[in-house]
């Protein structure tokens, strides 16, 4: 027999919900074939079968709230699979007695609505939101009312007020931002540079030779983690009063997803990528949140967080430090201003581009004067970036 549990699906979380199930009980499963769907804070995954045989027990139904190592089914290695699915048995059985001390999942008995069977995590959030689970249309399998459409029928239902539930991906992130803000006493500086690097660009085309859409995020970037050679301390992480100075610096990028929270997927060995390089990892990665493909290794490992502008309008923001990390750059908006330009004495006003650059740092670990350093430092480096050999 092999237990198949909950994994580790990344840093800080500790419990998913199970929401789909690809197999029933009497099933034929190989090994790392999708088994069933885990949705957390941070990303929806497939989960893979530990072992090749025959699914014998479901111990978590589609709905349900499961801590990270509980069991969840169980796979008889050396079964023979049912003759066909319709004579399988029932998609669960109660556990033998000699697993009873395995941790379980908290559980609820599922309602239906038009003969669809309603999680009890979906009708909570229908519940909380004032809408009658017969009235939403399902998009799961087989009519199936997902999370998701819970959470969108609420949003886009009655026009009168109700009281909505937070999603499970806001609540995780408010409970991860408020432990950072109390273990970490925050500083924050700004400091605007020289974006005519950007002008370069535009003037020999946003793609790269490999055809990857160049942003200004990643000339920043590039920038960043060359300065951050310099300023090794702001490449750490700090726990248990110790501080970590890391030797690989693995950059974070902030992706707003759906309205239901932030992801922070990773660049893993960003040092020494050139400009198109990096564009095409950003690229890859921007590609597996579209398409909700993210694993648990592509959000683990970060040293260091870029926070892009969230709108053309966007001077600055001062963005949350992500635990155990020491600090986030924050980029504003690239933005055609007037400069004064002095030539042998002379000054007048000239169109320039200028960008705001931000530093959340970890007084622990740094003070404003060394922020400032680092920032100005990055500036340069993007002054001096040779775009045309880069990309």
């Amino acid at each position: 027999m092999a237990d198949v549990t909950l994994p580790s699906l990344g840093e800080s979380v500790t419990e998913g919900i199970i929401t789909q199930w690809f197999k029933k009980v009497g099933d034929a499963v190989a090994r790392d074939e999708p088994l069933f769907e885990v949705s957390t804070d941070k990303v929806d995954s497939e989960m893979p079968s530990p072992a090749a045989g025959v699914l014998t027990q479901i111990l978590a139904e589609e709905g349900d709230t499961v801590q990270t190592g509980a069991r969840v089914a169980v796979i008889d290695e050396g079964a023979v699979p049912a003759a066909t699915a319709a004579t399988a048995a029932p998609t669960s059985a109660p556990a033998p007695a000699a697993a009873t001390n395995a941790p379980r999942p908290t559980t609820s008995e599922a309602v239906t609505a038009n003969g669809v069977v309603v999680s009890p995590v979906v009708r909570r959030i229908l519940m909380d939101g004032g809408v009658e689970p017969s009235t939403v249309a399902g998009t799961g399998t087989g009519g199936a009312i997902t999370r998701r459409d819970a959470e969108r029928a609420v949003a886009q239902g009655p026009t009168e007020e109700v009281v909505v539930a937070l999603s499970n991906g806001r609540r995780r992130m408010g409970q991860h931002m408020s432990v950072s803000v109390l273990s970490a006493p925050h500083g924050f500086v700004a400091v605007e540079v020289d974006a005519g690097v950007v002008d370069a660009l535009d003037a020999l085309g946003r793609e790269t030779r490999e055809g990857f859409a160049i942003t200004d995020e990643a000339l920043v970037t590039i920038a960043a983690v060359r300065a951050l050679a310099e300023f090794e301390y702001l490449n750490a992480t700090y726990a248990d009063d110790q501080l970590t100075l890391h030797r690989t610096i693995s950059v974070g990028f902030t992706r707003h997803v759906d309205d239901d929270g932030m992801l922070v997927p990773v660049v893993h060995a960003a040092a020494g990528l050139t400009l198109r390089a990096l564009a095409r990892r950003s690229a890859e990665l921007d590609e597996r949140v579209r398409s909700r493909q993210l694993n648990a290794d592509d959000l683990m490992g970060g040293t260091f967080t870029v926070a892009a502008a969230t709108s053309a309008n966007t001077l600055w923001s001062e963005p949350i430090i992500i635990q155990p990390q020491v600090a986030v750059l924050s980029i504003g908006a690239v933005r055609r201003v007037p400069v004064v330009v002095t030539r042998e004495g002379v000054a007048s006003v000239e169109v320039g581009r200028r960008v705001i650059l931000g530093l959340t740092f970890d007084h622990r670990v740094c003070d404003a004067a060394g922020a400032t350093r680092y920032l100005e430092r990055v500036g340069e480096l993007l002054a001096g970036l040779d775009v045309r050999s880069e990309r």
